[in-house]
Protein backbone atom coordinates (compact mmCIF):
# COMPACT_ATOMS: atom_id res chain seq x y z
CA UNK A 1 0.00 0.00 0.00
CA UNK A 2 1.51 3.32 -1.11
CA UNK A 3 2.02 5.91 1.60
CA UNK A 4 -0.11 9.04 1.27
CA UNK A 5 1.81 11.83 2.99
CA UNK A 6 -1.16 14.16 2.56
CA UNK A 7 -3.37 11.92 4.71
CA UNK A 8 -4.22 12.66 8.31
CA UNK A 9 -1.05 12.03 10.30
CA UNK A 10 -2.67 9.27 12.38
CA UNK A 11 -3.90 7.46 9.28
CA UNK A 12 -0.40 7.80 7.85
CA UNK A 13 1.02 6.33 11.05
CA UNK A 14 -1.25 3.31 10.74
CA UNK A 15 -0.07 2.72 7.18
CA UNK A 16 3.58 2.93 8.22
CA UNK A 17 3.09 0.59 11.17
CA UNK A 18 1.40 -2.00 8.98
CA UNK A 19 4.51 -2.27 6.80
CA UNK A 20 6.51 -4.68 8.94
CA UNK A 21 10.11 -3.48 9.29
CA UNK A 22 11.89 -5.49 11.97
CA UNK A 23 15.60 -4.61 12.00
CA UNK A 24 17.18 -5.97 8.83
CA UNK A 25 13.87 -6.04 6.98
CA UNK A 26 13.39 -2.32 6.30
CA UNK A 27 13.66 -2.42 2.51
CA UNK A 28 9.91 -2.44 1.77
CA UNK A 29 9.24 0.50 4.08
CA UNK A 30 12.29 2.38 2.78
CA UNK A 31 10.99 1.85 -0.79
CA UNK A 32 7.61 3.30 0.15
CA UNK A 33 9.13 6.25 1.99
CA UNK A 34 11.40 7.05 -0.95
CA UNK A 35 8.57 6.76 -3.47
CA UNK A 36 6.30 9.01 -1.41
CA UNK A 37 8.93 11.71 -0.88
CA UNK A 38 9.90 11.84 -4.55
CA UNK A 39 6.43 13.23 -5.33
CA UNK A 40 7.43 16.57 -3.80
CA UNK A 41 9.55 18.86 -6.00
CA UNK A 42 10.71 21.00 -3.08
CA UNK A 43 12.71 18.05 -1.75
CA UNK A 44 15.99 16.59 -2.93
CA UNK A 45 15.76 12.86 -2.14
CA UNK A 46 18.81 10.64 -1.61
CA UNK A 47 18.75 6.86 -1.12
CA UNK A 48 21.70 5.17 0.61
CA UNK A 49 20.98 1.49 1.16
CA UNK A 50 17.79 1.37 3.19
CA UNK A 51 18.29 4.93 4.40
CA UNK A 52 16.21 7.67 2.81
CA UNK A 53 17.09 11.34 3.12
CA UNK A 54 15.20 14.38 1.83
CA UNK A 55 16.20 18.00 2.16
CA UNK A 56 15.21 21.49 1.21
CA UNK A 57 17.68 23.87 -0.43
CA UNK A 58 16.24 27.30 0.16
CA UNK A 59 19.42 29.03 1.30
CA UNK A 60 18.10 29.67 4.81
CA UNK A 61 20.47 30.96 7.48
CA UNK A 62 20.14 27.74 9.48
CA UNK A 63 19.77 24.06 8.68
CA UNK A 64 18.23 21.50 11.03
CA UNK A 65 18.02 17.73 10.89
CA UNK A 66 14.86 15.85 11.84
CA UNK A 67 15.60 12.13 12.01
CA UNK A 68 13.94 8.85 12.87
CA UNK A 69 14.63 5.15 12.43
CA UNK A 70 12.45 2.90 10.30
CA UNK A 71 13.09 -0.39 12.10
CA UNK A 72 11.36 -2.03 15.04
CA UNK A 73 12.13 -4.80 17.47
CA UNK A 74 10.64 -8.24 16.60
CA UNK A 75 6.89 -8.70 16.46
CA UNK A 76 4.82 -10.08 19.33
CA UNK A 77 1.64 -10.89 17.42
CA UNK A 78 0.94 -7.13 17.44
CA UNK A 79 0.30 -6.35 13.77
CA UNK A 80 -1.75 -5.08 12.03
CA UNK A 81 -2.30 -1.89 13.97
CA UNK A 82 -5.64 -1.00 15.51
CA UNK A 83 -7.26 2.00 17.15
CA UNK A 84 -8.67 1.51 20.63
CA UNK A 85 -10.05 3.91 23.22
CA UNK A 86 -8.86 3.13 26.76
CA UNK A 87 -9.89 5.23 29.76
CA UNK A 88 -11.09 7.92 27.39
CA UNK A 89 -7.76 8.07 25.51
CA UNK A 90 -7.61 7.19 21.83
CA UNK A 91 -4.59 5.01 21.10
CA UNK A 92 -3.05 3.28 18.10
CA UNK A 93 -1.73 -0.15 19.04
CA UNK A 94 0.88 -2.14 17.14
CA UNK A 95 4.58 -2.86 16.87
CA UNK A 96 6.49 0.34 16.27
CA UNK A 97 3.63 2.73 17.04
CA UNK A 98 5.63 4.19 19.91
CA UNK A 99 9.22 3.34 18.99
CA UNK A 100 9.34 5.13 16.71
CA UNK A 101 7.02 5.13 13.74
CA UNK A 102 4.91 7.88 15.31
CA UNK A 103 7.92 10.16 15.07
CA UNK A 104 8.53 8.98 11.51
CA UNK A 105 4.91 9.69 10.54
CA UNK A 106 5.13 13.22 11.94
CA UNK A 107 8.37 13.87 10.04
CA UNK A 108 7.04 12.50 6.74
CA UNK A 109 3.83 14.50 7.07
CA UNK A 110 5.75 17.72 7.68
CA UNK A 111 8.36 17.01 5.01
CA UNK A 112 5.56 16.86 2.45
CA UNK A 113 3.66 19.91 3.69
CA UNK A 114 6.43 22.38 4.52
CA UNK A 115 7.64 23.47 1.10
CA UNK A 116 9.07 26.73 2.47
CA UNK A 117 10.11 26.16 6.09
CA UNK A 118 11.73 28.94 8.10
CA UNK A 119 14.92 26.86 8.22
CA UNK A 120 16.33 24.46 5.68
CA UNK A 121 15.55 20.91 6.82
CA UNK A 122 17.24 17.58 6.23
CA UNK A 123 14.83 14.73 6.93
CA UNK A 124 16.59 11.43 7.68
CA UNK A 125 14.87 8.02 7.82
CA UNK A 126 17.36 5.27 8.61
CA UNK A 127 17.58 1.55 9.32
CA UNK A 128 18.96 -0.79 11.98
CA UNK A 129 18.76 1.41 15.06
CA UNK A 130 17.38 -1.33 17.31
CA UNK A 131 20.40 -3.61 16.88
CA UNK A 132 24.14 -3.32 17.47
CA UNK A 133 25.61 0.10 16.73
CA UNK A 134 27.83 -1.25 13.93
CA UNK A 135 24.72 -1.88 11.78
CA UNK A 136 23.10 1.50 12.38
CA UNK A 137 22.12 3.17 9.12
CA UNK A 138 23.60 6.50 10.20
CA UNK A 139 27.01 4.86 9.82
CA UNK A 140 26.26 4.50 6.10
CA UNK A 141 25.21 8.14 5.85
CA UNK A 142 28.32 9.34 7.69
CA UNK A 143 30.57 7.19 5.52
CA UNK A 144 29.02 7.89 2.09
CA UNK A 145 27.51 11.37 2.48
CA UNK A 146 28.80 13.04 5.65
CA UNK A 147 27.65 16.39 4.29
CA UNK A 148 24.05 15.28 4.83
CA UNK A 149 24.69 15.10 8.59
CA UNK A 150 25.76 18.73 8.80
CA UNK A 151 23.34 21.05 10.59
CA UNK A 152 22.99 23.70 13.27
CA UNK A 153 20.59 21.59 15.35
CA UNK A 154 19.03 18.12 15.25
CA UNK A 155 15.81 16.59 16.55
CA UNK A 156 15.44 12.84 16.99
CA UNK A 157 11.80 11.77 17.01
CA UNK A 158 12.30 9.08 19.65
CA UNK A 159 9.33 8.66 22.01
CA UNK A 160 9.60 11.23 24.78
CA UNK A 161 5.98 11.81 25.75
CA UNK A 162 5.93 15.01 23.68
CA UNK A 163 8.54 16.43 26.03
CA UNK A 164 12.03 17.56 25.12
CA UNK A 165 14.69 15.21 26.45
CA UNK A 166 18.11 16.77 26.24
CA UNK A 167 21.28 14.91 25.37
CA UNK A 168 21.68 11.30 26.48
CA UNK A 169 23.72 9.07 28.75
CA UNK A 170 26.77 7.28 27.52
CA UNK A 171 26.80 3.50 27.74
CA UNK A 172 29.54 0.99 28.38
CA UNK A 173 29.32 -2.78 28.53
CA UNK A 174 32.18 -4.88 29.79
CA UNK A 175 32.87 -8.35 31.12
CA UNK A 176 34.78 -9.29 34.22
CA UNK A 177 35.96 -12.87 34.71
CA UNK A 178 36.92 -14.59 37.93
CA UNK A 179 38.95 -17.78 37.76
CA UNK A 180 39.41 -20.83 39.94
CA UNK A 181 40.46 -24.46 39.76
CA UNK A 182 38.12 -27.17 38.46
CA UNK A 183 37.48 -30.21 40.62
CA UNK A 184 34.86 -32.87 41.27
CA UNK A 185 32.18 -31.42 43.52
CA UNK A 186 32.51 -34.45 45.82
CA UNK A 187 36.07 -33.32 46.49
CA UNK A 188 35.47 -29.59 46.45
CA UNK A 189 38.51 -28.89 48.62
CA UNK A 190 40.69 -29.86 45.67
CA UNK A 191 39.39 -26.94 43.61
CA UNK A 192 38.70 -23.21 43.79
CA UNK A 193 35.15 -22.08 43.00
CA UNK A 194 35.18 -19.22 40.50
CA UNK A 195 31.49 -18.46 41.10
CA UNK A 196 32.15 -18.00 44.80
CA UNK A 197 35.05 -15.73 43.88
CA UNK A 198 32.56 -13.47 42.07
CA UNK A 199 31.01 -12.53 45.41
CA UNK A 200 33.49 -9.69 45.86
CA UNK A 201 32.54 -8.24 42.48
CA UNK A 202 28.84 -8.42 43.35
CA UNK A 203 29.49 -6.79 46.71
CA UNK A 204 31.21 -3.86 44.99
CA UNK A 205 28.21 -3.49 42.71
CA UNK A 206 25.79 -3.64 45.64
CA UNK A 207 27.77 -0.95 47.47
CA UNK A 208 27.79 1.36 44.45
CA UNK A 209 25.99 4.69 44.98
CA UNK A 210 24.71 6.26 41.75
CA UNK A 211 26.34 9.57 40.93
CA UNK A 212 24.02 12.49 40.23
CA UNK A 213 25.28 15.40 38.21
CA UNK A 214 23.75 18.46 36.56
CA UNK A 215 24.84 18.99 32.97
CA UNK A 216 23.64 22.11 31.13
CA UNK A 217 20.82 22.47 33.65
CA UNK A 218 19.57 18.85 33.51
CA UNK A 219 20.18 16.21 36.17
CA UNK A 220 21.56 12.85 35.09
CA UNK A 221 21.75 9.79 37.33
CA UNK A 222 24.39 7.20 36.53
CA UNK A 223 23.96 3.45 36.89
CA UNK A 224 26.35 0.51 37.30
CA UNK A 225 24.66 -2.89 37.15
CA UNK A 226 25.37 -6.55 36.49
CA UNK A 227 23.14 -7.58 33.59
CA UNK A 228 24.26 -11.15 32.95
CA UNK A 229 26.32 -13.84 34.71
CA UNK A 230 27.61 -17.14 33.44
CA UNK A 231 29.60 -19.88 35.08
CA UNK A 232 29.70 -23.60 35.61
CA UNK A 233 30.29 -26.71 33.53
CA UNK A 234 28.10 -29.41 35.04
CA UNK A 235 26.20 -30.25 38.19
CA UNK A 236 29.14 -32.16 39.65
CA UNK A 237 32.02 -29.85 38.71
CA UNK A 238 33.52 -27.00 40.71
CA UNK A 239 33.58 -24.18 38.15
CA UNK A 240 36.92 -22.68 37.19
CA UNK A 241 35.49 -19.61 35.41
CA UNK A 242 32.68 -17.14 36.06
CA UNK A 243 31.96 -14.20 33.77
CA UNK A 244 29.87 -11.20 34.80
CA UNK A 245 28.58 -8.72 32.20
CA UNK A 246 28.19 -5.21 33.57
CA UNK A 247 26.54 -2.13 32.07
CA UNK A 248 27.64 1.37 33.05
CA UNK A 249 25.33 4.25 32.10
CA UNK A 250 27.32 7.43 32.56
CA UNK A 251 26.44 11.11 32.48
CA UNK A 252 27.44 13.13 29.41
CA UNK A 253 30.02 15.15 31.34
CA UNK A 254 32.27 12.07 31.23
CA UNK A 255 34.18 11.09 28.11
CA UNK A 256 34.26 7.39 27.19
CA UNK A 257 37.89 7.31 28.35
CA UNK A 258 36.93 8.77 31.73
CA UNK A 259 34.10 6.24 32.05
CA UNK A 260 36.49 3.39 31.39
CA UNK A 261 39.02 4.68 33.92
CA UNK A 262 36.25 4.94 36.49
CA UNK A 263 35.08 1.32 36.18
CA UNK A 264 38.65 0.05 36.18
CA UNK A 265 39.15 1.87 39.49
CA UNK A 266 35.94 0.39 40.91
CA UNK A 267 37.04 -3.14 39.95
CA UNK A 268 40.74 -2.74 40.62
CA UNK A 269 42.44 -6.10 40.70
CA UNK A 270 40.19 -7.70 38.10
CA UNK A 271 40.79 -7.94 34.35
CA UNK A 272 38.11 -6.09 32.37
CA UNK A 273 37.20 -6.57 28.72
CA UNK A 274 35.21 -3.70 27.19
CA UNK A 275 32.69 -5.01 24.66
CA UNK A 276 30.75 -1.84 23.84
CA UNK A 277 31.35 1.83 24.52
CA UNK A 278 29.37 4.80 23.20
CA UNK A 279 29.68 8.43 24.31
CA UNK A 280 26.85 10.43 25.78
CA UNK A 281 25.66 13.77 24.48
CA UNK A 282 25.50 17.06 26.32
CA UNK A 283 22.08 18.75 25.98
CA UNK A 284 23.39 22.00 24.50
CA UNK A 285 20.15 23.67 25.53
CA UNK A 286 21.88 26.96 26.31
CA UNK A 287 22.37 27.66 22.59
CA UNK A 288 20.00 30.22 20.99
CA UNK A 289 18.59 27.78 18.44
CA UNK A 290 17.85 25.28 21.23
CA UNK A 291 16.18 27.97 23.33
CA UNK A 292 14.01 28.93 20.38
CA UNK A 293 13.07 25.30 19.87
CA UNK A 294 12.03 24.99 23.52
CA UNK A 295 9.87 28.09 23.28
CA UNK A 296 8.24 26.87 20.07
CA UNK A 297 7.31 23.44 21.38
CA UNK A 298 6.37 24.73 24.83
CA UNK A 299 8.19 22.00 26.74
CA UNK A 300 10.19 21.95 29.95
CA UNK A 301 13.26 19.82 29.15
CA UNK A 302 14.32 16.72 31.02
CA UNK A 303 17.44 14.58 30.90
CA UNK A 304 17.40 11.59 28.57
CA UNK A 305 17.98 8.35 30.46
CA UNK A 306 19.34 5.93 27.91
CA UNK A 307 21.40 6.22 24.75
CA UNK A 308 20.04 7.53 21.47
CA UNK A 309 21.49 8.72 18.19
CA UNK A 310 21.62 12.29 19.47
CA UNK A 311 25.11 11.22 20.55
CA UNK A 312 26.14 10.79 16.90
CA UNK A 313 25.16 14.35 16.11
CA UNK A 314 26.72 15.70 19.29
CA UNK A 315 30.01 14.04 18.34
CA UNK A 316 29.89 16.01 15.09
CA UNK A 317 29.35 19.27 16.97
CA UNK A 318 25.62 19.36 16.22
CA UNK A 319 23.49 19.94 19.36
CA UNK A 320 20.59 17.50 19.39
CA UNK A 321 17.50 16.64 21.44
CA UNK A 322 14.96 13.86 21.60
CA UNK A 323 11.41 15.01 20.96
CA UNK A 324 8.68 12.71 19.79
CA UNK A 325 5.21 11.30 20.45
CA UNK A 326 4.60 8.26 22.61
CA UNK A 327 5.34 7.11 26.14
CA UNK A 328 8.90 5.73 26.14
CA UNK A 329 7.86 3.17 28.75
CA UNK A 330 5.66 1.48 26.09
CA UNK A 331 8.57 1.02 23.69
CA UNK A 332 9.24 -2.67 22.89
CA UNK A 333 6.32 -3.90 24.99
CA UNK A 334 3.91 -6.48 23.57
CA UNK A 335 1.02 -4.03 24.01
CA UNK A 336 2.96 -1.15 22.47
CA UNK A 337 0.84 1.84 21.57
CA UNK A 338 0.97 5.58 20.95
CA UNK A 339 -1.70 8.02 22.07
CA UNK A 340 -3.29 9.79 19.13
CA UNK A 341 -3.22 13.13 20.95
CA UNK A 342 0.54 12.84 21.42
CA UNK A 343 1.07 12.44 17.68
CA UNK A 344 -0.99 15.54 16.92
CA UNK A 345 0.70 17.58 19.65
CA UNK A 346 4.19 16.88 18.35
CA UNK A 347 3.21 17.52 14.76
CA UNK A 348 1.66 20.89 15.59
CA UNK A 349 4.66 21.93 17.69
CA UNK A 350 7.21 21.04 15.02
CA UNK A 351 5.07 22.71 12.37
CA UNK A 352 5.13 25.92 14.42
CA UNK A 353 8.89 25.75 14.88
CA UNK A 354 9.71 24.94 11.27
CA UNK A 355 6.94 26.87 9.62
CA UNK A 356 6.76 29.85 11.91
CA UNK A 357 2.99 29.54 12.07
CA UNK A 358 0.62 29.68 15.06
CA UNK A 359 0.64 27.00 17.72
CA UNK A 360 -2.51 25.51 16.27
CA UNK A 361 -0.98 25.05 12.80
CA UNK A 362 -3.15 22.93 10.52
CA UNK A 363 -2.42 19.20 10.48
CA UNK A 364 -3.09 17.20 7.37
CA UNK A 365 -6.65 15.98 7.22
CA UNK A 366 -8.01 18.48 9.77
CA UNK A 367 -9.94 20.44 7.18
Amino acid sequence: MALDLRADVVDLLGSIVDIESVSGNERHLADEVESALREYPHLEVVRLGNNVLARTGLGRAERVVVAGHLDTVPLADNLPSEIRTVDGEERLYGRGTCDMKAGVAVALSLAAELSAPSRDVTWIFYDNEEVEAARNGLNTVERERPDLMEADFAVLGEPSGARVEGGCQGTMRFTLTTTGVAAHSARAWRGVNAIHAAADVLERLAAYEPRKVVVDGLEYIEGLNAVRIHGGVAGNVIPDRCTIEINFRFAPDRTPEEAERYVRDVFEGYPIEVTDLAPGARPGLDLPIAQEFLRAVGSEPAAKYGWTDVARFSARGVPAVNYGPGDPLKAHQDDEYCAVASVRTVRAALAQWLGGGPAGARTSGDE
